[in-house]
């Protein structure tokens, strides 16, 4: 599985393409919630934690959010829409200092959760959504490393 992170330079904006919708068909929206839950769960214990609420219940919240976020990404049910209304993720992300580091550990995380799915979602399917978590991602860096 080639699940390679891109390395950036501040401000570079590359064009995102979306994930193939048959991601969502293979996993279903109860695994695509159960991958987004193991991956916060695994930033629980990372050096971006203060990045996410220290809340339980915010943090459950954050989680429900990103799920109808990549719910709706795939051409699920419009949840992340009808409850929080148009995503506008690089606005929603402005309050946090998301350096090229930051990005890159909450990238990485994601890596174990993918490779697990193997037995669920052909490989190409997780090597596509991966390719738009890694782009997606580049998006929300909005501080230099330095600051």
């Amino acid at each position: 599985m080639n699940l390679i992170v891109t390395e950036v330079t501040y401000g570079e904006k590359p064009p995102v393409t979306k994930p193939h919708p048959d991601f969502f068909k293979f996993l279903g929206e109860d695994g695509l919630r159960k991958a987004v839950d193991d991956h916060y769960e695994s930033i629980r214990d990372s050096e971006i934690r203060h990045l996410f609420p220290m809340d339980e219940d915010e943090f459950e919240e954050a989680k429900k959010n990103a799920a109808d976020f990549f719910i709706q990404v795939l051409g699920g049910q419009p949840y992340f829409s009808q409850n929080r209304g148009a995503p506008r993720m690089v606005g929603r992300h402005a309050p946090f200092r998301i350096t090229p580091s930051a990005r890159r550990v909450w990238l990485e995380l994601y890596i174990p959760i993918l490779e697990k799915l193997s037995n669920k979602v052909p490989t190409p399917l997780i090597e596509i959504f991966w390719n738009y978590l890694n782009i997606f991602s580049i998006w929300m860096i909005n501080t230099k490393e330095d600051q």
